[in-house]
């Protein structure tokens, strides 16, 4: 399978209130290879538009639409608004038109209708404050999918995974565990085999505890959980190495070895990943059963509406969802 396969992937618009809806105008200005039908609200991306003084022709999804997106339109699943959006505005009662659109998104994808989804950014907090517990994208997806999942951001050239994400940091030791490290990465190296085509990946793998634990003095996770487990996946043939720690780990020196960053916790890995890529990252959900990228940023309320929200991380996560269903496309089509 070669890149002349043109997927078809879905976009949720995010937050309503945010600059998911402006995203979506500005991709809808370029040319893209792929076909690209924007799960939203109707009303809403033709005001914003009106706002953004950005042209826009909107396009039913039940219309057939040969070849790729051409700029200057968006093909569209219209979602129903619980009540109108304003720019900047949270507001609790359009939570479930977040959800709503993320659930449309999963099962075309499960169906075949989509090759892959995109996510613009959502706010927790007002999903939340609707009554409805909300971790984040990466566990609301895992849980629709019923799938063992594990976050990577790439940008800056690196592929930066997560053993745990939205943790309270005091929480973070215990859930450091032999099982949940062995189970995330197998999932890295399958995703990294059958998604990015690297035949034998090699990822690093960063210690918990400052310098690695200094040989227990400093924390003994190194030596208890995180080694026992590293060597027992090397018998199976992984290039993994590790653990080193994380305050020598990113020198480019080292990183050049590597296709793959494993790293304990949310913040230890993602704000030097932000620092090299911030704009232009890419958020990839590894293990689900679908393609699934995102934005490596948030909903930037006070921008929603002016102009000013820049779609660089997005067009960046389009570019990468097209790629990895190709590459998913090409495996599966080579698979004995």
């Amino acid at each position: 399978m070669s890149n002349s396969f043109i997927p078809t992937l879905a976009l949720t618009s995010g937050e309503p209130a945010g600059i998911g809806p402006d995203l979506c105008v500005q991709i809808a200005q370029q040319s893209l290879a792929c076909k690209l039908v924007v799960i939203a609200n109707r009303e809403l991306l033709l005001t914003r538009a009106q706002q953004l003084k950005l042209p826009l022709d909107l396009i039913d999804v039940s219309a057939t639409t040969p070849g790729p997106h051409a700029a200057g339109s968006l093909q569209v699943l219209h979602v129903p608004l619980a009540e109108p959006a304003l720019p900047g505005v949270l507001n609790p009662a359009n939570a479930s038109y977040v959800l709503t659109m993320l659930n449309h998104a999963v099962e075309g994808c499960q169906t075949g209708r989509f090759d892959g989804m995109v996510t613009a950014p959502i706010h927790k907090g007002v999903i939340n404050d609707a009554g409805i517990p909300f971790t984040g994208h990466t566990e609301y997806l895992a849980e629709l999918t019923h799938s063992s999942v594990v976050m990577m951001l790439v940008g800056g050239g690196m592929r930066v995974t997560l053993a745990t994400t939205h943790l309270p940091l005091k929480d973070v030791a215990a859930a450091i565990t032999a099982d949940s490290l062995e189970s995330k990465l197998r999932i890295i190296q399958g995703d990294l085999v059958t998604r990015f085509m690297l035949d034998k990946p090699r990822i690093v793998v960063a210690g918990l505890n400052p310098h690695a634990g200094e040989s227990g003095h400093l924390g003994r996770e190194e030596i208890d959980i995180i080694i026992p487990v590293l060597h027992k996946l090397r018998a199976e043939g992984m290039h993994l190495t590790g653990p080193i720690p994380a305050d020598t780990l990113f020198n480019p020196s080292q990183l050049k070895h590597y296709d793959c960053i494993f790293t304990m916790y949310h913040d230890q890995g993602l704000p030097v990943l932000k620092h090299a890529s911030f704009g232009g990252g890419i958020n990839v959900t590894l293990g689900l059963p679908i393609v699934r990228t995102s934005v490596d940023h948030g909903t930037a309320l006070e921008l929603a509406a002016t102009g000013r929200a820049h779609s660089g991380s997005l067009l960046a996560a389009i570019e990468m969802a097209i790629q990895l269903a190709r590459n998913h496309t090409a495996f599966l089509h080579n698979a004995p």
